[in-house]
């Protein structure tokens, strides 16, 4: 499929703008450019309750955000890891995917504001990630919802750690994890699949992003069998958690994104995998601007609500 016309006035406009990408930029500036994404997305959906708060963790306070829906029952609950390469992104830029997807799914969602590098260097974030879904099955009750129906989830780099948390789980007794929604994840380092020859530049993410992203993240340390760090280097793909697997057409990270849902579905996991035809990586961030992507969320909720349900 050619790229989403959507997709190609986004791009367009980007560069009349003179945006630079995010390799050109000193960390600061980078962070402050992802604001310009909230630009990009539909307004807010009403939940029935928002709450910031902090959850203890390796390092210090994990700072949170808890999105309810209306109604006095007990839910699922989804654990959500924001995007934005182990660098950028934070609370406000998940913001809104989080309450349209606690709504649709009828779930609590909890958005995790975990350490960023350079600053934390892995494995800061994954120790995060994994000592806030630790927290989440412990208390679950307080939230409203039931640890036996835990999901972790996130996009890019936040599917990258969701994967990861789902990988050590596993092998280290727990928690539970009920699914994984894993949107566009980073899965290796690795930048010699097809998509990242076909579409290592001009589509937003570029093969030089990701290894300007990976710099700040790995810096000095060698993790070459570390599945916390590379997923896809796992040597068991087998008793993980059923999943939901999205990535782009025109994305450097498809072919790892799709090569982990046939792993993990060669080990007998349920595995739902879908490419979204003519969209590039982070449409999640613009579905203001890329409204047909919206069928993924439609998509994910589908598959993350029977998992959940009582």
């Amino acid at each position: 499929m050619p790229l989403h016309p959507e997709a190609q006035a986004l791009l367009e406009g980007m560069a009349a703008q003179g945006s630079p990408p995010f390799e050109s930029m000193t960390v600061p500036q980078a962070r402050m450019a992802t604001a310009a994404f909230l630009d990009l997305q539909p307004p807010a959906e009403e939940v029935g309750t928002v709450s910031d708060r902090a959850i203890p963790g390796p390092a210090g306070d994990i700072p949170v955000r808890v999105y309810v829906p209306h109604g006095q029952k007990t839910r699922g609950v989804l654990l959500y890891f924001h995007g934005g390469g182990w660098v950028i992104g934070d609370l406000e830029t998940v913001d809104r995917p989080c309450r349209s997807i606690a709504n649709a799914a009828d779930v609590v969602v909890v958005s995790v504001d975990y350490r960023l590098a350079p600053e934390h260097r892995q494995p800061a974030a994954f120790e995060d990630c994994y000592a806030a879904t630790q927290w989440v099955a412990e208390h679950a009750e307080e939230l409203g919802a039931d640890a036996s129906r835990l999901a972790v989830g996130g996009d890019s780099a936040g599917g990258h750690l969701a994967a990861a948390v789902s990988l050590h789980a596993r092998d280290h007794g727990g928690p539970a994890i009920a699914f994984q929604l894993l949107i566009y994840p980073v899965t290796d380092f690795a930048f010699t699949t097809p998509s990242h020859s076909e579409n290592g530049e001009g589509y937003l993410l570029q093969r030089a992003t990701m290894q300007w992203f990976w710099a700040h993240y790995l810096g000095a340390t060698d993790p070459e069998k570390d599945q916390t760090v590379f997923p896809a280097r796992a040597t068991d793909f087998g008793n993980l958690p059923p999943a939901f697997v999205a990535t782009a057409e025109f994305d450097p990270l498809r072919d790892e994104g799709e090569a982990y849902a046939e792993s993990m579905r060669a080990a007998g996991v349920p595995v739902t995998s879908v490419r979204y035809d003519g969209m590039i990586h982070g449409f999640l961030w613009t579905l203001g601007a890329t409204p047909s992507g919206a069928r993924l969320v439609d998509d994910a909720v589908a598959a993350l609500r029977p998992a959940l349900e009582a």
